[in-house]
C-alpha cells in the first residue's frame, strides 16, 4: 500500500464514526514494526489532519464505536492480573483475551468500510494480549513466554474476569531404594479400590489403609517437594520402576516429581534434598536435586536406557563352577526373545520382545548359589533371564544349565541412558 492509499484508508475509517487510536492503527499493524497500534493510530490522524489542512481531532477511546472503550482498560486488566497471582513466585507469563463476539464484528465492518481485508493488520485480542502482557511484565518483572509459562491469563472481556492458571513445576533427582517390598508409586488395594471398606468393613485385604503396601518412593519423596513448593497436589514420573522386592542402589533411577499450582518456585534444592532424606528415614535417598522444565518430564519416560543389576540366584540341583561359567559367556553379549512374563501378563500385552543383554558376569557362592550381574538394554526382564519363564525367554541361564534358577533377591545398581545422559543442561531451570 502506497502513502496515498494509506492516507485515502485512514480517511474513509476515520469518516465512519468516533476512533479511538488504537482502533485506527490496528488495521495496519504489519507497517513500522516497533510501534503500538495506538502510535500508529495517531500518526496516521496527523498525518491526515496535515494533508488536509485540519484541525487536529484527538481520539477519546470511551466514544470508539469499534472497541466500545475497552482499549482504555489495559492498564485495569494487568492490574487485576497482577493482583490474581499476588503471593506466587513466577518468572515467566503469558497473556490470552477472549473478545466478546461483537466487537470482532465491529471490527470487521470497519475494515470493510475502507475497502480493507478483513484479515488486515492484526485482531483486536491479540493487542490486548499484546499491551496487557508489557504492563503485567511490567508491574512483576517476568517475563512473557509462549511454550509453558509459570502463570497463564485469560481475559475474558465479556465477562469481565480474569481466569488465571499456575502452570506445574518440576525437580529432577535420582533416587536409591534401600529396602524391598517397597513401591515406586502409590498401590491401591484390588479389593477396594482404595477405599479401605469392602463388604459393608473394613477391608482385610489392606487392613483399611486402601493400599496394598503402606509406603512408596512417592509417598516418602513427592509430599516433601509439594509441601516445600507450596503446591496443592503433586505426581511421581519415574524412568522405568524396579520390582516391589528389588532394590535400587548405586547411581539411582531417574525421577522427575511434578508439583501442582506451586506458589513457591524459587527453592533451595539442597536443603529440599536434605528434607526429603530425613522424612524418608532411610528407606528412600535422594540426590541431585534441581528444578526442571517440563520437557524433563518426557526425558524419563522416554529416552532409551540401559541397567546394571546384581541378582543372587538360588539352582534346583548342584552346578559346577565351568559350567556357570560357560552358560554366562553364552548369555554375555547375547540377543534374547521374552515373551510377555507370566508374572506381569495381566498388565501387559501379550508378545515377544527382543532385547539384548550387554554384559553377564557372575559367580558360584556355594553348589546350590550364585551371584549373578548384568548390563542389559532396558526393558530386558532379568528374572525371567535367569529363570527361563516356563520357555518364555531364550536363552536363558536355567535353559542354558539344564537346572532349575531363579532370582532370590535383586538390586539395580545403575540406570543411564543408552547413548547419551539423563542430565542435559538444556532441560533444567537455574
Amino acid at each position: 500500500m502506497d502513502d496515498a492509499r494509506l492516507l485515502a484508508a485512514a480517511r474513509d475509517l476515520l469518516a465512519t464514526g468516533p476512533v479511538c487510536d488504537n482502533c485506527l492503527g490496528r488495521p495496519f499493524a504489519d507497517r513500522s514494526f516497533g510501534l503500538g497500534d495506538d502510535e500508529r493510530g495517531r500518526g496516521l490522524r496527523t498525518a491526515v489532519a496535515l494533508a488536509d489542512d485540519a484541525d487536529f481531532q484527538p481520539a477519546d477511546t470511551a466514544d470508539c464505536w469499534v472497541c466500545e472503550g475497552v482499549c482504555a482498560d489495559f492498564d485495569d486488566w494487568a492490574d487485576r492480573a497482577a493482583a490474581a497471582v499476588e503471593g506466587v513466585e513466577f518468572d515467566s507469563y503469558q497473556v490470552g483475551t477472549r473478545v466478546p463476539p461483537l466487537l470482532e464484528e465491529n471490527g470487521d465492518l470497519f475494515r470493510a468500510d475502507a475497502g480493507l481485508d478483513s484479515d488486515a493488520g492484526e485482531p483486536l485480542r491479540k493487542e490486548f494480549n499484546r499491551e496487557v502482557g508489557k504492563r503485567f511484565g511490567r508491574l512483576t518483572g517476568a517475563e512473557v513466554e509462549f511454550e509453558r509459562p509459570d502463570v497463564q491469563f485469560l481475559l475474558d472481556v465479556a465477562e469481565d474476569t480474569v481466569e488465571t492458571t499456575v502452570n506445574s513445576a518440576f525437580v529432577y533427582g535420582r533416587y536409591r531404594k534401600l529396602e524391598r517390598d517397597i513401591p515406586q508409586t502409590e498401590w491401591p488395594c484390588s479389593d477396594c479400590h482404595g477405599t479401605g471398606r469392602a463388604d459393608g468393613g473394613v477391608c482385610e485385604t489392606c487392613e483399611g489403609t486402601g493400599y496394598l503396601y503402606p509406603e512408596s518412593v512417592e509417598q516418602l519423596t513427592a509430599p516433601v517437594v509439594e509441601d516445600v513448593m507450596d503446591g496443592v497436589d503433586s505426581t511421581f514420573h519415574g524412568a522405568g520402576r524396579e520390582d516391589v522386592d528389588a532394590l535400587m542402589l548405586g547411581t539411582g533411577r531417574p525421577f522427575v516429581v511434578e508439583v501442582d499450582e506451586p506458589r513457591r518456585r524459587d527453592i533451595d534444592v539442597g536443603r529440599l534434598e536434605a528434607d526429603v532424606n530425613a522424612f524418608a528415614e532411610g528407606k528412600v535417598e535422594v540426590e541431585g536435586l534441581r528444578r526442571c522444565t517440563h520437557g524433563m518430564v518426557e526425558r524419563v519416560k522416554r529416552l532409551d536406557a540401559s541397567k546394571r543389576y546384581r541378582a543372587a540366584v538360588a539352582f534346583d540341583a548342584d552346578v559346577e563352577a565351568d559350567e556357570l561359567a560357560d552358560a554366562l559367556t553364552e548369555l554375555d553379549g547375547a540377543t534374547v526373545e521374552q515373551y510377555t512374563p507370566n508374572r506381569v501378563d495381566h498388565r501387559r500385552a501379550g508378545k515377544t520382545r527382543i532385547r539384548v543383554a550387554h554384559e553377564v558376569s557372575g559367580e558360584l557362592v556355594d553348589a546350590r548359589h550364585a551371584t549373578v550381574e548384568v548390563h542389559g538394554e532396558g526393558g530386558l526382564y532379568i528374572k525371567e533371564l535367569i529363570s527361563g519363564d516356563e520357555g518364555r525367554t531364550e536363552p536363558s541361564l536355567a535353559g542354558l544349565l539344564g537346572v532349575g534358577a531363579t532370582v532370590s533377591e535383586l538390586d539395580v545398581l545403575a540406570v543411564e541412558g543408552e547413548d547419551e545422559p539423563f542430565e542435559d543442561d538444556e532441560f533444567f531451570v537455574d
